[in-house]
């Protein structure tokens, strides 16, 4: 199929791998091969791209769409996993990693995997088709406490209570089993006049996603570990598209550069703190205005680079 989305911040994300022709290399959200196409186009026969995506169907594009190269390894898992993917490949060590957070351009195009608020599909949202817990579930079962929370703490959204007491009621008369049953509860939760700010469901249909994908909770440590795989001067790049992802991220970096707490007037470090390497963007990387005007998945997105330094103090 084609895509009608367009890797997010394709350039900067090449260029901040700083590829190496015969190095290794990861693509941990491989999706519809986006940016993974560019990556294994600047590798020579000996270099390696692993392709990881949670979504078997994304997996069989990215298959045909990198089907002329032959140094492509294909993984149904989750970047979470990434230690013991690469501990199953008998692989020790990468050259780079990316990713790219969020739902893929592949997801986004397949309109009846539920992801999107436009039309009448299924409420689904999962990324991995073979986990059993689905955007209807959440939807049906969670409390009205449990779902304005997620409303709010993933969505941002200001109207999480009265769209969760509104779900709530709307399930007691019959289930909620269609995304465009669940738009039409919000658009009646949220007044017309704050109706401005793009579609009314889009935070609340982010948030639904966010908890049925576990986005967010396994983050940090799986920044962290990708980190660990990386090799001397390997690169780690992380697109993120919401607040609190962005926020695991950063944290993670931060620690993982390490801070000295000696006072200054010593001569040398005593307090024993460990440097992994160096933050390569002091703030995030943003889409270019061209991008964002170009694709609108841009315009909230914020890459940020992590570069392995061995025996770094």
């Amino acid at each position: 199929m084609e895509f009608k989305h367009k890797p997010v911040m394709l350039d900067e994300c090449i260029e901040g791998l700083n590829i190496k022709p015969d190095g290794i290399y990861v693509d941990g959200t491989l999706g519809g091969a986006g940016h993974s196409s560019k990556i294994v186009e600047k590798l020579s026969k000996s270099g390696k791209l692993i392709g990881i995506d949670r979504d078997e169907e994304a997996l069989k594009a990215a298959k045909e769409k990198l089907k002329d190269f032959s140094n492509v390894i294909y993984v149904h898992d989750n970047h979470d996993n990434i230690k013991k993917i690469l501990e199953e490949l008998e692989i020790e060590k990468v050259d780079g990693i990316l990713l790219d957070l969020g739902v893929s351009s592949y997801q986004l195009d397949e309109r009846n995997r539920g992801f999107s608020y436009l039309g009448e599909n299924v409420l689904d949202m999962r990324m991995d088709k073979t986990q059993e817990l689905t955007a209807k579930i959440v939807v049906n079962t969670y409390s009205e406490k449990d779902l304005a929370n997620i409303i709010y703490e993933y969505g941002e959204e200001r109207f999480s209570r009265q769209i969760a007491r509104n779900i709530c009621k709307e399930r007691e008369i019959r289930p909620i089993e269609t995304t465009k049953q669940l738009v039409e509860i919000i658009e009646r939760s949220i007044p017309k006049s704050k109706q401005k700010d793009g579609h009314p469901a889009k935070r609340t249909f982010q948030a639904i996603r966010i908890e049925v994908n576990n986005e967010i909770k396994p983050l940090y440590n799986t920044v962290k570990d990708s980190i660990d795989c990386l090799n001397d001067k390997g690169r780690l790049c992380v697109i993120t598209f919401h607040s609190l992802e962005d926020r695991a991220v950063k944290k993670a970096f931060i620690d993982a550069k390490g801070k000295c707490t000696c006072p200054s007037d010593l001569p040398y470090c005593v307090c024993g703190a460990k440097s992994l390497g160096e933050i390569i963007t002091r703030k995030p990387i943003i889409a270019s205005k061209e991008e964002q005007l170009e694709n609108s998945r841009s315009k909230s997105a914020k890459l940020r680079i992590f570069e392995k330094r061995i025996n770094q103090n």
